[in-house]
């Protein structure tokens, strides 16, 4: 059923739980595409159901694989590489993992390929992959404002050879070049400027889904990577594990109100770069214990400690931290998260706007947040069209009385389902 406008979120008492999430939004992203430039048939299971999925399918097709999906299982035909011509205009909607990874895939369309988005997606900066992209021999040209969408791919392949890519803001430009990188003319070398990037751990992702399909590509030396020409992914069978982005609301949710919850399938060791929450809360005062069946996370009888942690690797998992922080014993920090200004929405900016509202003392600078605690109430939550700003901010009315959480229903761009698993924790 569809969700109103407006959701109470009912407080519990005696949280215990087991929750299975998703599978991850990253690396679905990711096994998707490959399996698009792959050759033959692939076969991909636990793939996200989300909006976000949505929209990389129907680009996908566009670009010309021949995609069946079944529930969270995904056949896919793949393109060797040899993308088809696009007439209409390639729509990402709110989809930044759409837009920077579809630009990189659409060098290698015969023909000119137009890549646009909600009115956000022409507020989130795509320059720094484009210059990239250019310095690698793409012809591409920006149409919107200030080095955000639209934009105009004229397709036709890469040239290869050494780029340096700005990596500051989004591990995501890195990751997109890196995927088309085996279909270029010559050997690439891309160069991290200052050594910079951001949120390291989505890249190590991206580079074992590629070894996964076929492709080798590493780090030649600190701050720059390296991926052969000539190389081609292979279709195969694939399966994305759990997202420990979405379990890191359930584990928040056992620090927030001392309950137990135990995220089924997960591992601790996971590549994904939210599994780190969990050390985080441990930090805190919780008990994390890993099982034969997944991960378990036991919230302290008394009050959280607070913290003061670089969030630099794990910018996704913020949203829930600030949440948890609300009921630590004093004033805790999220440092060097600066990339959170141009995510789905100015985060940190929305973040403090929140948290205040519910009776912290929460201030945001350029690149951090902090949070002091206060009495704690009840009040309506605006979620600025942001999902992970509805999922973290409903966590708080689990233990406060009077959380409403407006247009809960943005949660669909990752996972439309949210609210129902979140609900049934009580029963």
């Amino acid at each position: 059923m569809p969700l109103p406008e407006r959701l109470e979120i009912p407080r519990f008492d005696g949280l215990s739980a087991r929750v299975v999430v998703p599978g991850s939004k990253s690396i679905s992203n990711r096994a998707v595409v490959l399996a698009a430039l792959a050759g033959g048939d692939s076969e991909l299971r636990g793939v996200l159901d989300s909006d976000d999925l949505r929209v990389m399918e129907r680009a996908l097709r566009q670009l010309g694989a021949d995609i069946e999906v079944d529930g969270s299982n995904w056949r896919v035909r793949g393109t060797s590489g040899h993308l088809q011509a696009v007439r209409d205009t390639v729509d990402v909607r709110a989809s930044g993992t759409a837009a920077r990874f579809l630009t990189a895939l659409s060098t290698l369309s015969p023909g000119p390929v137009v890549i646009d988005g909600v009115a956000r997606m022409r507020e989130r900066p795509i320059v720094d992959l484009v210059d990239a992209l250019a310095g690698l021999g793409a012809d591409i040209r920006i149409d919107g404002r200030a080095g955000c969408p639209p934009l105009t791919i004229a397709g036709g392949g890469l040239t290869g050879g050494e780029a340096t890519i700005d990596a500051s803001r989004s591990s995501q430009y890195v990751s997109a070049v890196l995927m088309v990188a085996p279909f270029a003319r010559s050997d690439v070398h891309l160069r991290l400027r200052d050594g910079v990037l951001v949120s390291r751990p989505y890249v190590d992702v991206t580079l074992s889904a590629m070894e996964a399909f076929g492709v080798e590509a590493t780090f030649a030396a600190p701050g720059l990577l390296t991926v052969a020409a000539g190389q081609r992914y292979r279709g195969r069978r694939y399966t994305v594990e759990p997202d420990a982005s979405t379990a890191a609301y359930f584990f928040a949710a056992a620090a927030i109100t001392g309950g137990r919850i135990l995220v089924e399938g997960l591992s601790p060791v996971s590549q994904q770069a939210d599994i780190g929450v969990l050390s985080l809360l441990e930090r805190m005062g919780c008990e994390v214990e890993a099982l034969p069946e997944g991960v378990s996370v036991v919230g302290p009888s008394g009050r959280l400690r607070p913290i003061d942690v670089d969030m630099n690797a794990m910018p996704d998992a913020v949203l829930a931290m600030a949440v948890v922080a609300l009921f630590a014993s004093g004033p805790s920090r999220l440092r060097n998260v600066a990339n959170l200004r141009i995510k789905e929405t100015d985060r940190l900016a929305a973040l403090a706007s929140e948290l205040t509202k519910l009776g912290a003392r929460a201030e945001a600078d350029a690149d951090s947040l902090t949070i002091a605690p206060g009495p704690l109430r009840g009040c309506e939550i605006e979620t600025y069209d942001d999902h992970r700003m509805a999922m973290a901010f409903a966590l708080a009315g689990l233990a406060l009385d009077g959380v409403v959480i407006r247009d809960p229903g943005c949660v669909s761009k990752s996972w439309p389902a949210y609210f129902d698993a979140l609900l049934a924790l009580a029963s």
